[in-house]
């Protein structure tokens, strides 16, 4: 009997004796499950579970671990690194069906979801409350698997990431226990911080079924613009003088010239082609107006041409849409092709000759490179393009990426800001923090998933 029909009758049985048709093995929901945005190959599960409680999560655990059958949880499959390809196979746990906002604690600012809910989802069900949930990836991503991949996003500048705006997590570790890492309180000294073990684990160390996020309030007034500029150096320049100046811009995000042409066919919009920055400020209606002709004298100082201002709401979400849509705009410079994804992150003091030297280097790369990235805390991404076709494109696009990495870890940086490690930067992080941090988190894998069940394969490999 080989291991696929023993996987069928065995484990796929147990399976629907607790889920019913919450279970599937067609090859159609198994290949959505098996592939992400990465340049990985697909690499499917045996099959695709759909729980809809804590509990239903601990069974389902249960059930693999006794048959040695790997698990890996899912959101919604944005993920750049093969952060969710079942490269052993096993079984998809799909959490999307885990949806539902648990609380929504509008005097302490905190909500508690379901690792389902989505970043847009949880906005929409608390804009009454007049709060909102800042961490904007410009997928709409689930917030679980926002808090698995230490997910950023446009407004982490002011507002901070995944990392910091997590108060609590509840996880089902590999042996069927379930635990709440902390409580509501914003600060706590008691032990471990174990919420932040979690944070950027991957699915490696635990599922996370529940998350507890803080909330901010929406402020009083809002604006955004648009600023070309005549160099990229300009723009990153103008960002560093900005952020030094401390003036408390709430976003901001660079795309060259080849990323907003892309934007204009994709979107049909009409922005000035060259290197361009998209700013964001927060605060009452006075201090916007200062913040806004401070950050345009230092832009106008480095090369800005002009501001396109956008105030209403209708038409800040249509430019900051524009941006997020730039990944797939940016695809289709050459249809048909697959992105290697970079994210580099250093110190804003060494942003402007990071992103200068990353320039030289694209002039010789086979095909039009695009640039864009939180440029406000020192992250940006460049999509190198390859014909899934032609494995010789992607050898040459690893390369170049792992010349920017060394750069950027020359510089004191690290070779991923946001989109996190999964299978693609595993030999990066091991150059960034050494073999003896590697031994730690291996260390740490050990014991809590002993028999490497946990999404195997990503983060840290215990052979």
């Amino acid at each position: 009997m080989n291991k696929a029909r023993e996987f069928d009758q065995s484990v796929v049985a147990e399976l629907k004796a607790l889920l019913g048709d919450r279970v599937s093995t067609s090859a159609a929901v198994r290949e959505h499950h098996g592939k992400d945005e990465s340049y990985f190959p697909y690499a499917l599960p045996d099959a695709v579970v759909f729980p809809h409680n804590t509990e239903e999560v601990r069974d389902v655990v249960d059930i693999c671990r006794r048959h040695r059958v790997p698990m890996i949880p899912y959101g919604v499959g944005t993920s750049l690194e093969g952060h969710i390809l079942a490269i052993n196979g096993g079984v998809s746990l799909d959490l999307s069906q885990m949806n539902k906002v648990l609380a929504v604690h509008e005097e302490d600012l905190d909500a508690v979801v379901q690792a389902g809910v989505t970043r847009k989802q949880l906005n929409e069900y608390i804009k009454h409350t007049g709060l909102f949930f800042p961490v904007d990836p410009g997928a709409d991503a689930t917030i679980g698997g926002m808090a698995a991949t230490r997910a950023s996003g446009t407004n982490a500048v002011r507002y901070g990431t995944m990392r910091e705006n997590v108060l609590s997590l509840k996880v089902v570790l590999a042996d069927g226990r379930i635990i709440q890492t902390a409580r509501r309180a914003k600060k706590s000294a008691a032990g471990y911080d174990l919420t932040r073990l979690f944070v950027g684990s991957e699915g490696t160390l635990g599922i996370i079924i529940e998350v507890t996020v803080r909330l901010y309030p929406v402020q009083e007034a809002m604006s955004a613009a648009v600023c070309a500029f005549d160099s990229v150096d300009g723009c990153t320049r103008t960002v560093i003088a900005t952020i030094q100046s401390g003036i408390p811009i709430a976003r901001c995000d660079i795309v060259c010239d080849k990323t907003i042409d892309a934007i204009n066919k994709y979107k049909k919009t009409n922005y000035r082609v060259a290197p361009t920055v998209f700013f964001e400020f927060h605060g009452s209606q006075s201090s916007v107006v200062e913040q806004a002709e401070a950050v345009q004298a230092l832009a106008k100082e480095h090369g800005g041409m002009d501001f396109q201002w956008a105030t209403r709401p209708e038409e800040r979400n249509q430019l900051w849409q524009a941006r997020h849509d730039a990944y797939f705009a940016c695809l289709q410079i050459r249809p048909g092709s697959r992105a290697v994804s970079t994210d580099v992150c250093v110190p804003i003091s060494r942003l402007a000759e990071c992103v200068h030297e990353t320039m030289e280097d694209v002039k010789d790369y086979i095909a039009p490179v695009p640039l864009l990235g939180h440029i406000g805390d020192g992250n940006f991404h460049l999509m190198l393009l390859v014909d899934p076709a032609k494995p010789q494109e992607t050898e040459i696009a690893k390369q170049f990426n792992k010349r920017l990495v060394e750069r950027a870890l020359r510089m004191e940086g690290t070779c991923t800001g946001e989109h996190g490690i999964g299978m693609g930067k595993m030999g990066s992080m091991r150059l960034e923090l050494g073999d003896d941090v590697i031994d730690v988190m291996r260390d740490i894998k050990r014991t809590l998933d002993p028999d490497n069940l946990l999404n195997p394969g990503k983060v840290v490999a215990l052979q």
